[in-house]
């Protein structure tokens, strides 16, 4: 059974960062020499989840896991994205979409916080 990978964003009006989204859809499947990764866009971006699914679909995936590009869980998790996908599954003859938890919790997060923290020395209030 193949397995696919939805990077789900929010979307934005501005381009550069949708495109950070589909570069870190990128990166996922290289680091992970995954083979069927696709990003996708709540709204304000290209290509929608639906579109995502069709695209994952045509290359025989009959499973896919999507992973909110979302901080924390809120009202578009929480309440759009389970209708979202539960009309797209349907519309696909029940195909099986699993939706991970947002990237709030997951231990990696504050190692990247840390090092953001670390990048320059702390701006001196000292004039």
């Amino acid at each position: 059974m193949s397995t696919g990978i939805i990077v789900f964003g929010h979307g934005s009006r501005i381009e550069s960062a949708n495109e950070s989204v589909r570069e870190a859809a990128r990166e996922l499947a290289r680091a992970g020499g995954l083979e069927h990764v696709e990003p996708a866009f709540l709204e304000l971006g290209e290509p929608d989840l639906e579109a995502a699914v069709a695209r994952l679909a045509a290359q025989g995936v009959c499973q896919i896991r999507v992973i909110p590009y979302f901080l924390t869980l809120g009202t578009h998790l929480e309440r759009d994205l389970p209708r979202i996908v539960k009309a797209i599954s349907l519309a696909n003859n029940g195909l099986e979409i699993e939706v991970t938890a947002p990237l709030d919790g997951h231990p990696g997060l504050i190692a990247a916080l840390l090092s953001r923290a670390m990048l320059s020395p702390p701006r001196s209030d000292k004039t």
